[in-house]
């Protein structure tokens, strides 16, 4: 039991660092930056690791980056909704392509809808006039990138066998 705790953290200590990093990365989209790979990071967390950990991951992930001054508020909302969402779609159904679709729909749909009122508390009622409608094509595109990374690295986890041992 232990020795599960201990590896789940590592994995957990593993993924908020690349998804840090990973963040240096960014795809600039409407003026928003697009990181995909925090989105692939939620997905493999939701399957190696489950939902409450791929939330904590997206959580810590995002203190991070905006502590190092490499991210914005609107990380939050966006990546734990969609580790949320994809980590109960998979612990529930254990189909990946469904885990890739809940992604995409809590981190772009549900995540930029809830970064609206974020923006108007935290940067006021312009940003928050933007936020409603600029926010959930940027974090579409950035999660569909993402899911599409994790899609093919799973798929190759799984094709060498190495997602079952892990």
């Amino acid at each position: 039991m232990k020795d599960t705790k201990t590896r789940k953290l590592c994995f957990a200590g593993i993924f908020c660092a690349v998804a840090v990093v990973g963040s240096l990365f960014y795809i600039p989209v409407f003026g928003s930056k697009c990181v995909p790979v925090q989105h692939m990071v939620n997905i493999l967390c939701a399957v190696i690791l489950g939902p409450f950990y791929g939330v904590a991951v997206a959580f810590c992930a995002s203190v991070i980056r905006n502590l190092l001054g490499i991210g914005s508020l609107m990380a939050f909302p966006g990546s734990m909704i969609g580790a949320l969402l994809c980590g109960i779609a998979y612990w529930k159904t254990k189909n990946i392509p469904l885990t890739l679709i809940a992604e995409v729909f809590g981190t772009a749909v549900l995540g930029g809808l809830c970064a609206y009122p974020i923006a108007i508390f935290f940067m006021g009622m312009q940003a928050g006039e933007i936020a409603f409608y600029a926010y959930v094509v940027p974090f579409l595109i950035s999660t569909a990138g993402g899911a599409i990374l994790s899609g093919i690295l799973l798929g190759a986890l799984r094709k060498t066998g190495v997602l079952a041992k892990v």
